[in-house]
């Protein structure tokens, strides 16, 4: 069977069984833009601004919304607002990587065995006075979350039950899943057996795993498919950080690759570009931002044509 890699937006959308990743790869094709925005800034007037500039030329806007320091309900209001103005999701870029009950109960048989006089230890593990932190993590607290954003990502250190747990919060909901198989970082331990293990771990919750954020085609690589053929397992929406026109990195770890070789040699299908597109800070001008937006979609777009042979 042929590559995923070649095969059209719309064509994947049509056949996609994870709404969130239709309604994704449907926007994609409907805006003609692979480009998702990320904004992190830290106070509600310059995300919002930002995200109204950017908002025409993207198919997502990522958010990290704990840094936000004047954070209230409007801004929600407004962001979803400004999703349905200009017609694209919201990934909140929360990186989950707490455990779930499942691990909580591993871990205390693990405890008792070692310790049988471990009991008050183990009663606090199985009974936390917060029940299964990720899935409040996820629905619960300041930001509800799982109330808003249509998108959300995980690392698969803590195992499956972190997925599980998401899970039973995101899927009466119509949400998606990410899961970080592999950084854009120098020196970041997101690889080999770890990257398999995430696209294995996906493939087992592969109703609600969207997607990987990765630097590849790790669902088709030998290395990381788990022995699946290409083009024979389901359809994963590669998500790529660490892409830039103009530089090659920030002096703090971060590795930049250009769209062209994001979305057309390595085949992922969503570039994912923050200081390239607002400037950093507290974000350029708006016509700035309009002008930065406008390159990545455009390069973006023309790398994804070349890639399906249709330039």
């Amino acid at each position: 069977m042929s590559s995923i890699t070649l095969k059209s937006y719309k064509e994947r959308a049509a056949a996609h069984p994870i709404a969130v990743a239709r309604d994704l790869l449907a926007c994609m094709d409907r805006k003609q833009t692979n480009l998702c925005v990320s904004v992190d800034v830290t106070n509600k007037k310059n995300l919002l601004r930002i995200v109204d500039a950017a908002g025409p030329y993207c198919c997502c806007v990522k958010t990290h919304i704990d840094i936000v320091s004047d954070f209230d309900e409007d801004l929600i209001v407004q962001l979803q607002a400004l999703a349905e103005k200009h017609d694209f999701l919201i990934w909140e870029d929360r990186k989950f990587a707490d455990i779930g009950d499942r691990d909580l109960l591993f871990l205390s048989l693990s405890l008792l065995q070692r310790d049988p006089t471990s009991s008050s230890q183990i009663n606090k593990l199985i009974n936390p006075p917060t029940g299964n932190t990720v899935k409040l993590q996820y629905s619960s607290g300041v930001y509800k979350i799982a109330s808003w954003a249509h998108l959300t990502n995980a690392h698969p250190i803590p195992g499956s039950a972190i997925v599980t747990g998401l899970k039973s919060v995101g899927l009466p909901l119509n949400r998606g899943l990410l899961l970080l198989a592999e950084m854009s970082s120098k020196g970041n331990l997101a690889t080999g057996d770890y990257t398999a293990a995430t696209v294995a771990m996906a493939r087992e919750h592969d109703d609600f795993v969207a997607g990987f954020v990765a630097q590849r085609r790790v669902d088709e690589d030998v290395d990381s498919a788990g022995g699946v053929a290409v083009g024979s397992g389901a359809d994963f929406v590669i998500v790529t950080p660490g892409v830039g026109l103009d530089s090659t990195g920030d002096g703090m770890g971060q590795q930049y690759r250009s769209p062209d070789e994001v979305i057309r040699k390595c085949g992922c299908d969503v570039q994912i570009v923050g200081r390239g597109i607002y400037g950093g800070g507290d974000g350029d001008a708006d016509d700035k931002i309009v002008q930065q937006a406008k390159r990545y979609m455009d390069a973006g777009w023309k790398a994804y044509l070349q890639r399906i042979g249709s330039a």
